[in-house]
């Protein structure tokens, strides 16, 4: 009997061990202004707030004033936060919590049945964005549709052979989304 619990013991050492590792390979996902957050202090009615991340990154929090959010994750914005209400309040416990990710979206323009907004709400390649919006209308060429990336170095065109995809080809057109991305369908 010891050495079954020892065998149970070590299997669930080793599940544990599998989910901390593949919690560390997912991608944190970054706030960006015109996502919206939670914001609640432990113990403190008075400092829960929904806030919006403004046009340039920031929240404004009571006590803590101005922070700077955009490209952080929720657990840095909870750190920083507790720095800054450490003056006021001992051992802050801040949480953080994402409530809206408006913020994460790319707009698709030109011939599609629904052009607008399309939201990033999980990893999202241009067939599914355009699909989100309707599909091509049958005017539109497919093989002339780009993809507008703003970078640091200024903008980038990335082209879409929408044909080609449609036909199991050239699937490396079929790119991977970022927020802020725009898609031109001629």
């Amino acid at each position: 009997m010891p050495k079954l619990i020892s065998y149970a013991l070590v299997a669930i050492a080793c599940l544990l061990s599998a989910g901390t590792q593949a919690e560390e390979n997912l991608e944190v996902y970054r706030l960006r202004h015109g996502d919206s957050v939670l914001v609640s202090v432990w113990r403190e009615e008075g400092l829960q707030k929904e806030i919006r991340v403004l046009p340039d990154g920031s929240i404004t929090f009571p006590l803590a004033g101005r922070l700077a959010v955009a490209g952080l994750s929720s657990t840095e914005v909870e750190r920083q936060l507790a720095v800054k209400l450490k003056e006021y309040i001992p051992d802050p416990v801040v949480s953080v919590i994402i409530t809206g990710i408006e913020g994460s979206r790319v707009y698709v323009l030109g011939k599609v049945l629904k052009p607008g907004p399309v939201i990033l709400s999980a990893p999202t390649t241009v067939l599914q964005a355009l699909s989100q919006s309707g599909g091509l209308d049958k005017f539109a060429d497919g093989d002339l549709i780009r993809i507008i990336r703003v970078t640091s170095n200024g903008q980038e065109v990335l082209p879409v052979r929408y044909n080609d995809l449609l036909k199991g080809k050239d699937l490396g057109t079929n790119v991977q989304l970022r927020a802020g991305d725009t898609i031109l369908v001629p």
